[in-house]
């Protein structure tokens, strides 16, 4: 059976969480607006069309009118369907490997995002964004072979970004922000599969492990955006490393009431979510075409493992699990076009190749079956009236067959060997307006 999950959507008065599954490589979230869509993010620090720019390059403020509003959301699916060759649920290889292949680990997500700006002089610009810019959801039916590794990983990040603009002259813009961030994860897993016949112990094979941490951490962004010509802009943009202090809970549950007991605590994660460097350009061909390129870079390589440490209880100060990530650092290259079709509709097209911080099969996770994504992407942009523009995406990212050989037998997690056929489709919508 698959498993659909739709992230809670909740209004941003509220400063609710948003999650949704894993969009770029690794588990960013592109969708930081959804105008940006049908060009793959191609010119994501440069166009400043809409105040989702205090994202992308807050410097790009400076473009905007006097008060601007955008909300968006992004609906993202991406598929994960596993097929088994040769993986060993138990520590023992004599045992014999029962279980399915999990059905789609894939489920829905739904990213919105709000942003807001005005001018408080001609030159100095204010304003604040939110967003969700990480989030993943997999999950597997309860019998799959690698039940023993990962069950269901849910991560969900909240981010609210207020920030400045001042533009220095007519060629060149500065911006700066600061962020905070929210984060909420939660990881499932069968913490013991040896039969009882082994144990001993009536229902230990059907113990199940989930730990629980949330953590609240601060960031900051800054950009410049520099006007070549008339018909050529520049932006870079920098976007910090945030530090995660995670804290919560590991819970088991199960028949045997002396195992749960024995495997419950207090727990703590820490985890540096990376940093992002993008240079963009657009450039104007003609009237009606224009073209925007991305270089980004992201630094992954801040997760090179994940120590899950117990705070109470006997084992207090020792480490229950490890996912050894050991990430790099990964770049993306897109390219976009807009044509201008008529005075109410500007039509977009884009490329992008999106590098995954996965160097290799034996560190591939379950919860995490990533690889190097292509992305087609096709959307419209409505000019509604002067002030009011609806822009409308879509894409489709290709995911070449995607193996792997994550052995964990030493530490009685099994073996995931085998092979997963992958995509992701996006769907967005983006309203904006002047005022």
């Amino acid at each position: 059976m698959n498993k659909t999950t739709i992230a809670r959507l909740l209004p941003f008065a509220l400063l609710a969480m948003a999650s949704g599954s894993a969009s770029a490589a690794g588990f960013q979230l592109l969708e930081q607006n959804a105008s940006g869509i049908g060009n793959a993010y191609a010119g994501s620090a440069a166009v400043a069309e809409n105040a989702s720019t205090i994202y992308f390059n807050p410097a790009g403020m400076t473009q905007l009118k006097e008060r601007e509003i955008s909300v968006g959301v992004a609906a993202v699916k991406p598929s994960f369907e596993f097929k088994n060759k040769g993986s060993t649920i138990l520590n023992a290889p004599a045992i014999p490997t029962t279980g399915g292949d999990g059905g789609d680990a894939g489920s829905w997500g739904v990213i919105p995002n709000g942003y807001l700006s005005w001018a408080l002089t001609k030159d100095l610009y204010a304003g604040v964004g939110f967003g969700a810019p990480f989030g993943l959801v997999t999950e597997y039916d309860d019998d799959w072979v690698g039940r023993a590794q990962a069950l269901k990983f849910d991560l969900k990040t909240f981010n609210v970004n207020p920030s400045v603009a001042y533009r220095i002259n007519d060629k060149v813009s500065i911006g700066a922000g600061v962020s905070w961030q929210r984060l909420e994860a939660t990881y499932t897993r069968i913490a013991t599969v040896l039969p009882t016949a082994l144990t001993g112990i009536p229902g230990l094979n059907a113990t199940k492990a989930k730990l629980d941490v949330d953590s609240d951490a601060w960031g900051w962004n800054v950009g410049a955006l520099f006007t070549l010509n008339p018909t050529m802009k520049l932006g870079l943009s920098y976007r910090s490393s945030v530090e995660h202090h995670a804290e919560g809970d590991i819970t088991a549950t199960g028949p045997n009431a002396l195992v749960n007991a024995a495997n419950s605590s207090k727990a703590k994660v820490d985890v540096e979510l990376p940093d992002t460097f993008i240079v963009s350009v657009s450039q104007k061909l003609d009237e009606r075409w224009e073209m925007l390129g991305d270089i980004s870079r992201t630094g992954w390589s801040s997760i090179k493992k994940l120590d899950i440490r117990r705070t109470s209880g006997p084992g207090a100060g020792t480490t229950a699990q490890t996912l050894d990530t050991d990430f790099r650092d990964t770049w993306r290259v897109a390219l976009g076009m807009n044509y201008q079709l008529n005075d109410a509709w500007k039509l977009k097209f884009g490329f992008a190749w999106d590098q995954t911080p996965v160097k290799d099969k034996d560190t591939r996770l379950v919860s995490l079956p990533d690889n190097d994504r292509t992305w087609l992407t096709f959307g419209g942009q409505w000019k509604v009236s002067k002030s009011n523009t609806l822009d409308l995406g879509v894409a489709y990212l290709y995911l070449p067959d995607t193996k792997i050989d994550n052995d964990q037998t030493a530490a009685g997690r099994g073996r995931v060997r085998g092979e997963y056929d992958s995509n992701v489709w996006i769907l967005g919508a983006q309203y904006s307006m002047a005022f």
